[in-house]
């Protein structure tokens, strides 16, 4: 299968850093995926929370291997796989993936970063990586919905450091000018939409304020040919078995089985990080 991306969404990609596909998993494959998620008893025994500025959790769960769960399978699917190697330009492994879980009224901030702001200092040479986040809740403003930079991946990597709470932000000040610069945009999804995007835009959250949750999880993807020059809490370049695209709901509600190993029980700071700049 080829990437799913049409000519518009491909050039909109390279202006952008960003595509946002509808419906990238149809209600059915969302409602088996959010099952899943929801009952998994290995993503309940690896919750733990990233704490903001203001105390303030998003629940977290992590897991470096995709596995055979459904929502491994849906890592693996053709549209997912073949569209983030077009994206990239060749063949792409499973960096890791991860569940956010804003509860209402609870779930914390994330302040303005990059993804490659601290995958570089995990040994990726290069920003050949990206992310597709999948809405399991509709993903609104008042529930905290991610906000991205248009097009600010082509501001390169910015110095990124230790904020107050348990986050790795990017320096202030590069930030206050990049809003100056590039359009904010809220992307606000329904479930089984999905954003695909660049490792270097710039995004950040906000709070939870409202009475609905807001869960999504992110599948993240790093180059072949990138494989980092120091181990560290992710896998270097580990094959990735794609699977079609009926797998999901041919599996039906499947759980992790036999992948304890693959979560991380809390998140990781890469080494060297000073504290960040907080004010321009």
């Amino acid at each position: 299968m080829a990437s799913i991306f049409t000519p518009a969404q491909r050039a909109a990609y390279e202006r952008d850093g960003y595509v946002i596909v509808r419906g990238l998993f149809d209600p059915t494959e969302t409602d088996i995926l959010r099952e899943a998620i929801e009952r998994d008893p290995q993503i309940a025994a690896h919750f733990y929370d990233r704490r903001d500025a203001e105390g303030k959790a998003t629940k977290m769960a992590l897991w470096n291997h995709p596995g055979d769960s459904v929502y491994g399978l849906a890592a693996r699917s053709a549209r997912v796989v073949d569209t983030v190697e077009e994206m990239i330009g060749g063949e792409v492994y499973h960096y890791h993936s991860k569940l956010t879980a804003k509860e209402p009224y609870e779930g914390g901030a994330w302040e303005w970063h990059q993804d490659y702001g601290y995958w570089y200092h995990n040994g990726c040479l290069a920003p050949d990586m990206a992310s597709v986040m999948v809405a399991l809740d509709k993903a609104t403003k008042a529930n905290g919905c991610l906000q991205v930079l248009r097009g600010s991946h082509k501001a390169g990597r910015v110095e990124h450091g230790v904020l107050p709470g348990d986050q790795v932000g990017a320096n202030a000040e590069r930030v206050e000018w990049m809003l100056k610069r590039y359009e904010r945009v809220h992307v606000e999804l329904d479930p089984g939409d999905a954003l695909f995007f660049h490792c270097n835009v710039m995004h950040r959250s906000d709070q939870n304020r409202s009475a609905d949750r807001r869960w999504t999880v992110l599948f993240c993807y790093n180059a072949a040919a990138n494989d980092p020059f120091v181990p560290h809490h992710h896998p270097g370049y580990t094959k990735l078995d794609k699977v079609s695209d009926d797998a999901i709901k041919a599996a039906g509600v499947k759980f992790a089985t036999g992948d304890a190993a693959a979560f991380r029980d809390r998140s990781f700071r890469p080494p060297g990080l000073a504290a960040a700049k907080t004010t321009a």
